[in-house]
């Protein structure tokens, strides 16, 4: 499919603006990276080598029995003894001297044929979010073994900070694109059609923003119990006004433009005329509004998981971070953490929609 004229022009204004731009590729790296959490923080090898066989543990469950271990449970990989019996091929004396073995196997002084013996590929951070470590005491300060340290629970907390963005961005993906497309399709409604339609609609929203959502939060999670999905369909529930202002103030300015009138006259639909002419027009301002809905979203959630009525208290969240840091005060290492996550999270975000929303507006230009 051709890029329209329109949307080169648009993309070369984004490019021109260097902030956003380079908000947009750190922001997609660091997206990369935490969508590629299983194979950048784990407490499983990307990778196993058993007997010539390969083995991605990551993302496949492997019971013990598949390595020469005696019990159907999850192989636990940390443990010296399964890593015995994947580098020496499913030996039994593992069980009794496992470190001595797979040292022999390493320095070449082992009687394993080179075909039997095995290997395994970790993490650069051999942690998964869930992860209990046994560091003494905790939270413990950051080392060689744990970066930013561990928490209250000796959990490490560069695993939990990329879980935990991972999960706010999703989160707020799925709850901006749902609520705003509502929004937007409310605000265009109301503001195409005026009279009655907008009366209405303008009743009700004042009912609904009256309603207080963290009450209803509560209520619902205390009778259904906290998940994401959850969290996700209230949070649209009451998020997506944000935009409905926005887009019914630029119909109502559009609708009786002469360009509307002549599509109307011509026997354009309605529908048509509000999505293909009049939408594209009005989506200067839904940009500039959308900065603040993300970064609410965030805040929200953070916000939610701070006062323990957000996500389930096993996801990984930055929220739950926050609020050890301010019950650890004699551990700074975790409030520095969750300000600086919160700090670069929401800034690079701001700098790319305030890039998209100059690229849109036509007054706009880069040098």
């Amino acid at each position: 499919m051709a890029i329209s004229e329109l949307n080169k022009r648009r993309w070369r204004n984004f490019r021109r603006n260097g902030r956003a731009f380079w908000s947009l590729i750190i922001f997609a790296i660091l997206f990369v990276v935490a969508m590629l959490a299983e194979v950048v923080a784990n407490d499983k090898p990307i990778v196993v080598s058993y007997r010539g066989e390969l083995f991605f543990p990551a993302y496949k469950f492997y019971p013990e029995t598949a390595f020469g271990g005696d019990f159907g449970t999850e192989a636990i990989y940390r443990d010296e003894a399964v890593q015995c019996l994947i580098v020496t091929g499913g030996r039994q004396e593992c069980w009794d001297d496992p470190e001595e073995l797979i040292r022999s196997v390493k320095a070449g002084n082992s009687d394993i044929p080179e075909d039997e013996q095995g290997w395994m590929i970790w993490p650069p951070i051999p942690y998964h979010y869930k992860t209990i470590n046994n560091v003494g005491t905790a939270p413990s300060a950051p080392d060689g073994d744990h970066w930013l340290g561990t928490d209250d629970t000796a959990r490490d907390v560069l695993a939990r900070v990329i879980y935990g963005f991972r999960l706010s961005i999703l989160f707020t993906l799925i709850v901006t694109v749902v609520a705003s497309s509502i929004g937007i399709a409310a605000g265009a409604v109301q503001g195409y059609f005026g009279g009655r339609t907008d009366l209405v609609f303008q009743r009700v929203l004042e009912i609904w923003a009256s309603t207080p959502g963290l009450y209803v939060i509560i209520i619902l999670f205390a009778i259904l119990g906290r998940s994401f999905w959850l969290l996700v369909f209230v949070t649209i529930l009451f998020g997506w006004p944000a935009l409905v202002g926005v887009v019914r103030a630029e119909f109502l300015r559009a609708r009786n433009l002469e360009y509307v009138r002549a599509a109307r006259a011509l026997g354009v639909s309605d529908r048509k005329i509000m999505f293909r002419h009049i939408l594209p027009n009005a989506m200067v301002a839904t940009l500039t509004m959308m900065p603040f809905v993300v970064t609410g979203t965030i805040s929200g959630l953070a916000a939610l998981d701070y006062l323990g009525y957000g996500l389930p208290a096993s996801a990984p969240s930055l929220g739950e971070l926050a609020l050890q840091a301010k019950q650890n005060l004699q551990a700074p290492w975790l409030a520095f953490t969750a300000f600086f996550t919160f700090a670069i999270m929401l800034s690079l975000l701001v700098f790319v929609f305030e890039g998209v929303r100059d690229a849109f507006d036509p007054r706009k230009t880069f040098k």
